[in-house]
């Protein structure tokens, strides 16, 4: 294949991911931030202790992450073709993405929180704050080198999870490298290294990109 014939489906394959990753990364924050926050705060030792609450919450969490994404994909089936449409194309696969990527960027979440000195928690809460000021006074400020770090880690995860939608109908560069590139035959393979090449070079991007941001505002880096 020459370039002329690859770019074009290296630039559909790239439009194509970015449809996916952006609002499925939105959305999977939008949901598991307070999902995050929550498995915090509502701790027995925390600022809003409910353990029961905490227990359940964890054991969906947990539920949901233990599940092998092509098979979430399967099982979403019915509810994804309710709620979206259809259960194939780009759009589509947003709907299992953020299923899949919600509960794993609630435990990333919860994780950066928990790096929170816990003395500075209980200063705030020496000094009256509520449990709403201490939520985005303290604890999130002071998490976010750490949050940023977390996020790239997640759109990352996400990306690699783009790849896997073209085993059910999904597109993306994932679908560019299987589907037209390695079930067509050695003479298609050129494109599907360059769809493998570019992922990694997103990968790259967003690692290097979530580094220098966590470094920039990280204050205990002199």
């Amino acid at each position: 294949m020459s370039w002329e014939s690859i770019a074009p489906l290296l630039r559909e394959g790239l439009l194509e991911t970015l449809g996916m990753i952006l609002p499925a990364s939105l959305i999977s924050y939008l949901i598991g931030m307070p999902l995050g926050v929550l498995l915090v705060i509502t701790k027995k030792d925390s600022i809003l202790p409910r353990p029961k609450f905490n227990a359940v919450l964890g054991a969906v969490v947990n539920f949901l992450r233990s599940i092998p994404f092509v098979i979430l994909i399967a099982m979403l089936f019915p509810v994804t073709r309710f709620v979206m449409g259809t259960t194939l194309g780009t759009r589509a696969s947003v709907f299992p993405l953020v299923i899949s990527a919600a509960p794993y960027v609630a435990r990333i979440v919860e994780s950066s929180l928990l790096e929170v000195d816990r003395g500075v928690v209980e200063a705030a809460q020496a000094m009256g704050s509520t449990t709403w000021q201490i939520i985005y006074k303290v604890l999130l400020p002071e998490a976010l080198p750490s949050l940023i770090n977390g996020a790239a880690n997640s759109v990352t995860t996400i990306l690699a999870y783009t790849a896997m939608v073209s085993a059910v109908g999904g597109g993306g560069l994932g679908a560019t490298a299987i589907t037209k590139g390695l079930n067509r035959g050695r003479k298609f393979y050129p494109l599907m290294y360059a769809a493998s090449a570019l992922l990694v070079l997103m990968v790259q991007l967003i690692n290097v990109t979530g580094s220098r941001l966590t470094k920039r505002l990280d204050h205990r880096i002199r």
